[in-house]
C-alpha cells in the first residue's frame, strides 16, 4: 500500500476530514474513521486501488493535493450505483454525470426516494462529500501558498512557520504526511543494514593510559574507564593547542585513551575481522581535533540557535602517528553520535566507495555502495530537512570530495593524509578551514 495520506470520512461531521500523519517506513498511519471497521476497510481498498504516483521533493503542491481527492471527486454517478447499490437507480441519461453533481441537485438525477436515501446513507457517499469539502480548502490554500512562493513540497518544507499557518489544518496535515512519505522513501532507498554496528560504536568501552610518577622515575599504567583528567586546550589564533600549564605536578598525567568497539570501526568493516581494528587510539592531537569540531558546533548553536545549521567545513591534514582512519575519523564518529540528537540527526562516514549512514533517531547503520552517488545521497538527506555531519575519510591521496559536499545544513571534516595542492584548491573553493 502507498504511504500517501488517507482522507478521513464517515459520520455527519461538517468539518474537514482529518488525518494523523505518522511516518513509518513507506507507510502512513491509518486514519481514525467515524464509520467503524467496514469503513476503514473500504478506505484501504480505495487507496490500494488508486493510482500511485512517485512523489518527490520537486512535486507540485497542487498536484499532491489534487491526488488526495481525485479518485473520489471524479467518480461517475452510474459507476457509484453499480458498485454500491447493485445498479439500482442507474439510467442511461446519467452516464456522463459525476457523483459530485448529485450533491448539488440530488432529485434531478435520482427520482426514486428510496434509492436516494440509500445513497445518502452509504459510507462511500459520505466520503465523496468530505473529499469535495476538502478540495475546497485545498484549492483555496494552493492559491495562498503560491502567493507566498510555495509551489513544491521542498518549498513547503522550507517555508516559514507564519506561511504554514495561513492554510487550513487539513491542508497542513496532508502536506506534512506526503512530505514524510517522500523523506522516508529517500532514506530507505535500498540500504544494507549492519546489525549491531551502531550499538557497538556508540557503546565503545573506555580505557586510558596514564604516566605515574614513582620512586625510580615514571611509569605507565593502564586504567579502566575514561580519563578523569583529560587534556586541556587553549585558543591560539584560530585554532586550539594543548595547554600543558594546567597539569598538576605529581598527578597522573593522561598519555593515551583507548576506545574499544566489539565490531570494530567503519574503516575496517569491509575486511575480515581483525581484533586489532577494534581499538581506537586517542592521543592529545586526536582529542584536539574533536575539541575544534565541538567548538564549531557549540559556537554555532549558541549563536544561531540551530535555525539554519551551517557549521564550518574542516580539512584535517594527517601527520605520522595521528591515524586519520584508526584514530581521528573513528573518534570523531564516536563523539558525534553522542552529540545532541536534536541538533545533529545523521552522521555520514565516507571512505573509498562506501557510505555509512548513522541514523541517530533510529540508532541504525546502513551502508550504500558506489561513490558516484555519495554527494546526491547526502544532498537528498539535507533536502529532507535533516541536519548532520560528514566524515570524509580518503582512501587514496588523490581522492577529493565532490564540490557538492557538504550540502546545505551540514558540517564536514575531510581527513587527508598529506598536504597537497588539491587540498588547498578544495579549501579555497569551499571556504574550508585547515
Amino acid at each position: 500500500m502507498s504511504g500517501r495520506p488517507e482522507t478521513v470520512h464517515g459520520g455527519n461531521g461538517e468539518g474537514p476530514a482529518s488525518t494523523v500523519p505518522q511516518g513509518n517506513g513507506r507507510r502512513m498511519a491509518r486514519p481514525v474513521l467515524e464509520g467503524g471497521t467496514d469503513q476503514l476497510a473500504a478506505t484501504r481498498r480505495r487507496m490500494e486501488e488508486a493510482r500511485q504516483p512517485q512523489w518527490t521533493l520537486d512535486s507540485r503542491v497542487e498536484d499532491v493535493l489534487l491526488e488526495a481527492t481525485a479518485r473520489s471527486t471524479n467518480m461517475k454517478l452510474n459507476d457509484f450505483l453499480w458498485q454500491n447499490l447493485g445498479g439500482r437507480g442507474v439510467v442511461d441519461t446519467n452516464r456522463s454525470v459525476l457523483l459530485k453533481e448529485l450533491l448539488k441537485d440530488p432529485t434531478r438525477y435520482i427520482r426514486d426516494a428510496g434509492v436516494l436515501n440509500e445513497i445518502h446513507a452509504s459510507s462511500h457517499y459520505k466520503r465523496i462529500r468530505n473529499d469535495l469539502r476538502n478540495k475546497m480548502f485545498f484549492d483555496e490554500d494552493v492559491r495562498k501558498l503560491e502567493e507566498n512562493g510555495v509551489n513544491t513540497l521542498i518549498g513547503w518544507l522550507e517555508a516559514a512557520a507564519e506561511v504554514k499557518e495561513i492554510v487550513h489544518g487539513i491542508t497542513k496535515q496532508f502536506l506534512n504526511a506526503f512530505l514524510e512519505d517522500v523523506r522516508n522513501s529517500m532514506r530507505m532507498s535500498a540500504p544494507r543494514y549492519l546489525e549491531g554496528c551502531y550499538e557497538s560504536v556508540y557503546n565503545a568501552r573506555w580505557h586510558h593510559v596514564v604516566e605515574v610518577p614513582g620512586g625510580e622515575g615514571t611509569g605507565l599504567e593502564v586504567r579502566e574507564g575514561e580519563s578523569p583528567q583529560p587534556w586541556t586546550y587553549k585558543a591560539v589564533g584560530r585554532t586550539l593547542e594543548k595547554d600543558d600549564g594546567v597539569e598538576q605536578s605529581g598527578a597522573a598525567r593522561p598519555r593515551l585513551m583507548v576506545l574499544t568497539s566489539d565490531k570494530a570501526w567503519p574503516y575496517s568493516w569491509n575486511r575480515k575481522e581483525d581484533k586489532s581494528t577494534r581499538d581506537c587510539y586517542v592521543n592529545c592531537e586526536v582529542e584536539r581535533v574533536w575539541q575544534i569540531v565541538k567548538d564549531d558546533l557549540t559556537e554555532f548553536f549558541g549563536t544561531h540557535g540551530g535555525t539554519e545549521f551551517t557549521p564550518k567545513r574542516r580539512l584535517l591534514i594527517g601527520t605520522p602517528g595521528i591515524g586519520k582512519s584508526m584514530a581521528a575519523g573513528s573518534y570523531l564518529l564516536y563523539q558525534l553520535l553522542h552529540y545532541d540528537a536534536e541538533q545533529i540527526q545523521m552522521v555520514v562516514y565516507l571512505i573509498a566507495d562506501r557510505t555509512f549512514l548513522f541514523d541517530k533517531t533510529s540508532r541504525t547503520v546502513s551502508t550504500y555502495m558506489g561513490d558516484s552517488d555519495n554527494a546526491s545521497f547526502v544532498r537528498s538527506l539535507s533536502d529532507c530537512g535533516m541536519k548532520g555531519y560528514i566524515i570524509y575519510n580518503v582512501a587514496e591521496p588523490d581522492d577529493e570530495p565532490s564540490d557538492d559536499l557538504p550540502p546545505r545544513g551540514w558540517g564536514m571534516v575531510w581527513c587527508h593524509p598529506h598536504s597537497r595542492g588539491t587540498n588547498k584548491e578544495w579549501v579555497k573553493r569551499r571556504g574550508a578551514t585547515q
